[in-house]
C-alpha cells in the first residue's frame, strides 16, 4: 500500500485508507479547463488522484477572471493547461500531470483517449461538436465519464443536480448534446451535472462571427465552480467507492 502523505490526514479520516489508495492509483482525464474544468481538476488533486491529464488549447483572457480558477491578472495570455498543471503540482508534487495544449477535434480526441488507460474522464468542454465527439469516444471505450452541462445563465447553486443525460431538463446545452448523441446511436451511459433552473433569455447574446460558440451567456462567479466541484465529486466517489452516510433510524417503540 502507498504511504498516505500527512497533508491528507483529514481526507484519510473522511474516507479511510483504502479509498485514498484507489484515488492515488487512478488516472483521470479532464477536458476543458474553463470555469468548470479548472476547479474540477484542482479538486481531483486535493483528493489525491495520482495521475491527471489536462486538455485545453485556450489561454487566459481578461473576461475569464469572473469565474475561472486559472484566471488572474498575472496569468493573462498564458495557457490554461500550464497554469492548472503548476497549481496541481503545488498542491501535490506527487501527482503526475500530463498536459495536452490542443483543441479537441474528432481524430485528436480519439488519439488522446487511446494514449493511456483512463480510470475516469471529465467533460468540461463548452463547445458542442468537440463535447459530443469526446463523450461518444469515452462511451465507445467504456471509460466512465461525467459531463458538465450549462452553468451559464444560472444563479441558484441549490438546484444543481446529477442525473442521466436523458433525464436532464431545462438545459439548452443538454438538449443539443442529446440530439447529436442520438444520431450517433448513444442513448445512455452518461452522467451529467446540470441545473433545471430556467436561464433568463435577456442574459444571452449572439456570439461574434469569430467565436466557435453560437451565443455568449452571462455567468456568475460561483456557478461554474459549483458545477466543477460536483463533477469532481462524482468522479472521486465513483473511483473510491464512497457512499453517503445513512444512520440507522430506530423503530418507534410501541
Amino acid at each position: 500500500m502507498k504511504k498516505i502523505p500527512s497533508w491528507m490526514g483529514r481526507s484519510e479520516l473522511m474516507m479511510g485508507p483504502e479509498p485514498i489508495e484507489k484515488l492515488m492509483n487512478s488516472h483521470v482525464l479532464v477536458a476543458g479547463l474553463g470555469g468548470v474544468g479548472g476547479i474540477a481538476a484542482e479538486m481531483l488533486a486535493r483528493a489525491g488522484v495520482g495521475k491527471i491529464s489536462l486538455v485545453d488549447a485556450d489561454v487566459v483572457e481578461e473576461t475569464n477572471r469572473n469565474r475561472q480558477a486559472a484566471a488572474l491578472i498575472s496569468t493573462e495570455g498564458k495557457l490554461k493547461t500550464e497554469i492548472i498543471a503548476e497549481r496541481i503540482r503545488d498542491i501535490n508534487p506527487d501527482t503526475e500531470v500530463i498536459v495536452h495544449s490542443i483543441f479537441l477535434r474528432e481524430k485528436i480526441t480519439e488519439e488522446i483517449l487511446d494514449l493511456h488507460k483512463y480510470d475516469y474522464a471529465l467533460d468540461c468542454i463548452d463547445t458542442l461538436s468537440p463535447k459530443v465527439f469526446y463523450l461518444r469516444a469515452c462511451v465507445l471505450r467504456n471509460i466512465p465519464v461525467v459531463s458538465s452541462m450549462g452553468a451559464g445563465g444560472k444563479i441558484d447553486p441549490t438546484q444543481v443536480k446529477v442525473d442521466d443525460l436523458y433525464k436532464s431538463r431545462h438545459c439548452n446545452l443538454a438538449r443539443y448534446v442529446r440530439k447529436r448523441l442520438r444520431t450517433l446511436g448513444i442513448k445512455k451511459g452518461i452522467k451529467v451535472v446540470y441545473s433545471p433552473e430556467f436561464a433568463d433569455p435577456e442574459r444571452i447574446i449572439p456570439a461574434p462571427d469569430d467565436n466557435p460558440k453560437k451565443s455568449i451567456i452571462g455567468t456568475i462567479s460561483y456557478m461554474p465552480a459549483v458545477f466543477g466541484c460536483t463533477a469532481a465529486s462524482v468522479c472521486i466517489r465513483d473511483l473510491a467507492g464512497l457512499k453517503s452516510y445513512s444512520p440507522e433510524i430506530p423503530k418507534k417503540i410501541k
